[in-house]
């Protein structure tokens, strides 16, 4: 199956909606924005021309986008104020990038708001337009020497595909799982870790070229700490599946035949590849640990909720993530079952383990 046909957030609004339901990566964005401000007064201080072109790479849908860019604005703007430069007009061109499906009619019916905001903020700031980029990352979006600054978020786990060595045999490698897990076999895991790499490598390339001389990249995606460390919800989804087939939910030949194009990196190697590769200066790169439900609160008393709430939130947000993907290879007639099925595991096991995301987050240069 073609990659970028199926790969995409749930779309539109409401309870299975990605744009209604993007609570953890909203949580990512607010850790990051330190590097993130960090890294745009840097780029200020050095390229500060009268027009900048900015890219989110992996944009999806909903409020988190404009979110982003609003903060670039805003820092943009109190850099100005700091240098004495408030009368210098900027010119923003924003380019907002993700697959050819994802869901940009959510995003364009925001813009009347975004672009208000934009101009309610002191004289000076210029103008700011916003456009769309349809594409994979992995591969050239823009002309050479003609972005300043991209940034990413929660994007770079997704692979351009599944590693070949998994699907191409007559026999399943890693059979009865969707990603890689503790009994996957080392074959598995070097399958994994060699398409990443060749990923990474071809985006960094692709950014160089695109970026000019001074520009900076921030990139933020989910990872692990250590090498053979398994958590993640999606263990817990192929586990489930398992037991969906001794049900006759599931065909056992789709389950065995089918896995994720997703990897989440240890911080060595993404050091590894950006060194290897050799286009960019590492600046910065640190991890940080959020809740699978992003540390969800009581509004009033600032408690942690109790455990069935907490399970049905993590659900909904693996649910908007991974459900038009696993709709095509098990059918739509299993989801809402599967995950609530997902919803009761997980409520049990945030009573006894610490669910958390590992994040890597890093700044870089053009070399």
């Amino acid at each position: 199956m073609a990659r970028e046909r199926v790969l995409r957030m749930n779309d539109g609004v409401g309870e299975t909606s990605y744009a209604d339901n993007s609570t953890v990566q909203q949580k990512v964005i607010l850790k990051v924005k330190p590097i993130l401000e960090e890294s745009i007064k840097r780029l200020c201080c050095t390229n500060f021309k009268s027009k900048l072109r900015v890219a989110d790479l992996g944009c999806a849908s909903g409020p988190n986008a404009l979110m982003v860019m609003y903060d670039i604005v805003t820092i943009i703007d109190n850099t100005k104020l700091s240098l004495n430069q408030e009368g210098q007009v900027i010119w923003l061109q924003i380019y907002l990038n993700d697959l050819f499906e994802n869901d940009f009619n959510n995003i364009f019916k925001l813009l009347p708001s975004f672009y208000q905001r934009v101009q309610e903020r002191r004289d000076g700031v210029g103008a700011c337009v916003v456009n769309a980029t349809p594409g994979s990352f992995y591969g050239r979006l823009f002309p050479n020497n003609y972005i300043h600054f991209f940034q990413s978020s929660y994007s770079l786990h997704w692979l351009s595909q599944t590693p070949e060595e998994l699907i191409k045999g007559a026999k399943p490698l890693n059979k009865g799982n969707i990603y890689i897990t503790t009994t996957s076999s080392p074959i598995v895991f070097k399958a994994y870790l060699e398409q990443f790499q060749r990923d990474f490598s071809f985006f960094l390339k692709s950014r160089s070229d695109e970026l000019k001389v001074g520009g900076i990249m921030v990139l933020t995606f989910q990872g692990r700490e250590k090498a053979h460390e398994i958590t993640h919800p999606l263990v817990v989804i192929g586990m489930l599946l398992k037991d969906m087939i001794l049900e006759g939910l599931v065909e056992e030949t789709k389950l065995d035949s089918f896995n994720l194009p997703i990897y989440f990196p240890t911080m060595e190697e993404v050091r590894e590849v950006i060194e290897a590769e050799g286009s960019f200066t590492l600046q910065t790169l640190k991890t940080f640990k959020l809740g699978w439900d992003a540390n969800l609160q009581d509004e009033v008393n600032g408690s942690l909720l109790d455990s069935k709430i907490r399970g049905e939130f993590i659900a909904k947000s693996i649910r908007v993530v991974f459900e038009p993907i696993l709709t095509v290879e098990f059918g739509n007639e299993i989801m809402d079952e599967l995950f609530s099925r997902f919803a009761t595991k997980i409520s049990q096991l945030i009573e006894f383990e610490a669910l958390e995301y590992t994040n890597l987050v890093m700044s870089m240069g053009k070399a």
